[in-house]
């Protein structure tokens, strides 16, 4: 959508031509899907993105970011920790039955 010389708005348009598509959007870049052992955090191009977190969630995690930055930790910045622990997340993710994160949403693995 074309913004008029006037238009004052400093919104992202979430419909114009360049968004992300949603399948893409939820199968990733043609790359491989899982971080592997040892792997050096992800670089490159990057992208911003909005979630709404509990307050709680939000206090701790910024609580432990400058407790990790205070311990002298090489952490870059913010995004650093939120990607390298969503790796983490989602590598649990994808162990499926064994997961802990699923555990959260479906229960405990019945016997």
């Amino acid at each position: 959508m074309a913004r008029n010389k006037g238009d004052r708005r400093d919104s992202h348009d979430f419909f114009e031509e360049s968004a992300i598509a949603p399948m893409a959007a939820a199968t990733g870049p043609d790359q491989p899907p899982h971080r592997q052992k040892g792997d050096p955090p992800a670089t490159g191009p990057k992208q911003k993105a909005g979630f709404y977190l509990s307050k709680r969630v939000l206090a701790r995690f910024n609580r432990k970011f400058y407790e990790l930055k205070m311990e002298g930790k090489a952490i870059g910045n913010k995004s650093a920790l939120l990607e390298a622990a969503l790796d983490f997340a989602l590598d649990d993710i994808d162990r499926g039955s064994g997961s802990k994160i699923l555990a959260v949403f479906t229960g405990p693995p019945k016997m």
